[in-house]
């Protein structure tokens, strides 16, 4: 029986007025790869965003490792580094070289000295299949190679789980397979992961659990082959219809 990485019970957000997140219940395995889809404002983004403590939720339990998140900064201390999160826009640091965009995190939260730092940060460059890029600021690279910055970048803490936000949303056509790339060898390799994608080519390919979110809820959740093939809901065939034509 694996261990499980990440759950949500009953989990509630509201903006004001606005109910964004309602009665979620989600369980991610240690090793499990997730991916969430659904429409545009229907709430995934939310769901990682609160899973890493980027947001906070109002009502109900989240865990990661079987301790409970909260909003108190201990909480969030407790998962800094354990948890990864690449999102839509790079986030690098413009002035830094990538090197030291990579280095900083260990250095800073994990105690690494400056040689232990680059050590790793080169291991990471080269596993994202950029190695020479190092000495590079972010604005001199694609916006794909940025990305795959920003994924080794997370690596580098050598986190359990790794949280990706519509990774390749920003990224010209020819740039997309690159990312999606790395990320299909990082869920070969054994990656807990957590995807809000539209990407379903790669959902199909490495996804153990296929979560389908709509208005703030979670409508459907089933493997693969039943989502893609069998889907239960009037709601998910539609997006699926819309999605897979394009």
């Amino acid at each position: 029986m694996s261990e499980i990485a990440i759950e949500m019970i009953d989990v509630n957000k509201w903006y004001g007025t606005f109910h964004v997140l309602k009665n979620i219940n989600l369980t991610v395995q240690s090793g499990e790869k997730v991916v969430i889809c659904g429409p545009s404002g229907s709430g995934k983004s939310t769901v990682v965003r609160c899973i890493n403590r980027l947001e906070e939720h109002q009502k109900g339990i989240i865990r990661f490792e079987g301790n409970e998140l909260t909003n108190d900064p201990k909480s969030v201390a407790s998962i800094q580094g354990e948890i990864g999160m690449v999102f839509q826009q790079f986030n690098l640091f413009p002035h830094l070289s990538v090197l030291d965009n990579l280095m900083l995190g260990p250095m800073k939260s994990r105690g690494l000295s400056r040689a232990q730092a680059e050590e790793r940060a080169r291991h990471y460059l080269d596993r994202v299949r950029i190695p020479d890029q190092a000495d590079k600021r972010p604005s001199q690279l694609s916006g794909g190679q940025q990305q795959r910055v920003a994924i080794a970048r997370s690596l580098c803490m050598e986190p359990k789980v790794l949280l990706f936000d519509e990774p390749t949303s920003a990224l010209d056509p020819e740039m997309i397979s690159e990312v999606l790339d790395v990320m299909v060898e990082l869920a070969q390799d054994g990656m807990t992961m957590v995807v809000v994608t539209h990407e379903m080519g790669f959902a199909r390919k490495v996804a153990d659990k296929m979560v389908f979110m709509d208005e703030g809820e979670i409508v459907e959740q089933a493997p693969p082959t039943q989502f893609f093939e069998a889907p239960e809901t009037n709601r998910c065939k539609t997006f699926l219809g819309q999605i897979l034509q394009h």
